[in-house]
């Protein structure tokens, strides 16, 4: 006769255990799928995955030197409207002495006369708009209650004006932060994935690297370019001075670079002040095509603007190109050129 029992259950700590195998099963499944594609990436590929990394640092920096040159502005307007709200309030206290001195003089005469009594105690801003007031003050004593009454307001303008300002450095240094942060985490990806090469293999890239910094720092047939004009040339000329130098994201000279840097550095050399950034430089003056750029212009680059360099002739542009590069020549169909701009 066959049994009619139940099947026995497997217990809780069997089926735990069948169910923690199974996800760990699952997990190196996915993992083994996931690892085939990552099988180590040849010297080549490793050079084209850093240089688009250094682009990306690139475009950050750009962004990056934005909120420092903002960050520069606004704490210079701040400190000069600090400065003229202690200046003001100053002049607010030497005015409120004034009056005091009127009303001392009053008093001495015979007493002191309510309205004023009334403005002593207390602030006199919409007193003023009172006319019943007004008709019980001297024409001395209106002028110095006016006189208050528009210091009052100008500096509560400033004060106010100071508070945003404030605000807004306070949100242009933590969009400073993540600029940096981020142009550092490219360039550490970067560092990692040069980190799996062989020694022969940095070696060999490195060389390359050297090779081109060292023909590209040699100045190449420019044929006859006019400058743009003279103080384009002496621009042109001083970026030359500084060939070889390293590029690093963020500087502006004398001894190292990013794009924007350099050029911005290059025309300070020729008395001439122009924005911090390739986004902002590339509004300033005239833009030109390819076949109208004349020694000295400058030249932007991407979709986005984030490269600029110094027109140099012949098709070249003088520049700083990105992390692990020196300023240095090259031609500009090595990029995509966008536009020029005459300064």
């Amino acid at each position: 006769m066959a049994s009619h029992r139940r099947p026995k259950q497997p217990s809780r700590t069997r089926v735990t255990v069948l169910t923690t195998a199974a996800a760990a099963a699952v997990a190196l499944s996915a993992n083994a799928a996931n690892a085939a594609p990552s099988a180590k990436l040849s010297k080549d590929q490793v050079k084209a995955k850093v240089d688009a990394l250094y682009e990306q640092a690139e475009q950050a920096t750009e962004k990056y030197d934005g909120a420092k040159e903002k960050q520069q502005k606004l704490q210079k307007e701040i400190s000069t409207i600090q400065d003229n709200v202690a200046r003001g309030q100053q002049e607010l206290n030497k005015l409120r002495d004034g009056l005091g001195s009127l009303a001392t003089a009053q008093y001495r005469s015979g007493g002191i006369d309510p309205s004023v009594q009334l403005f002593l105690s207390s602030n006199p801003d919409d007193f003023l708009d009172k006319a019943s007031t007004l008709d019980q003050l001297s024409s001395q004593q209106v002028e110095a209650l006016k006189k208050i009454q528009d210091k009052q307001r100008e500096l509560a303008q400033e004060r106010a004006e100071a508070t945003e300002k404030l605000k807004d450095l306070a949100s242009t240094r933590t969009e400073l932060g993540k600029k940096k942060s981020e142009v550092k985490s490219k360039l550490a990806e970067a560092q990692r994935l040069l980190n799996t090469l062989t020694a022969k293999e940095k070696a060999e890239l490195a060389a390359k690297e050297a090779r081109a910094n060292r023909s590209s720092t040699q100045r190449p047939d420019l044929g006859n370019g006019t400058p743009a004009s003279g103080r384009a040339a002496a621009a042109f000329s001083a970026a030359q001075s500084k060939i070889g130098s390293p590029y690093v994201y963020g500087a502006s000279g004398p001894s190292s670079f990013d794009c924007s840097g350099l050029t911005s550095w290059a025309y300070a050399q020729a008395g001439v002040s122009i924005p911090r950034t390739s986004q902002a430089q590339a509004g300033i003056g005239q833009r030109l095509s390819l076949s109208q750029l004349q020694v000295g212009d400058l030249v932007f680059f991407y979709g986005d603007i984030h490269h600029v360099g110094l027109y140099a002739g012949n098709g070249q542009v003088l520049h700083a190109p990105r992390t692990g590069t020196v300023v240095r020549y090259e031609a500009i169909s090595n990029m995509p050129f966008q536009f020029g701009v005459r300064v």
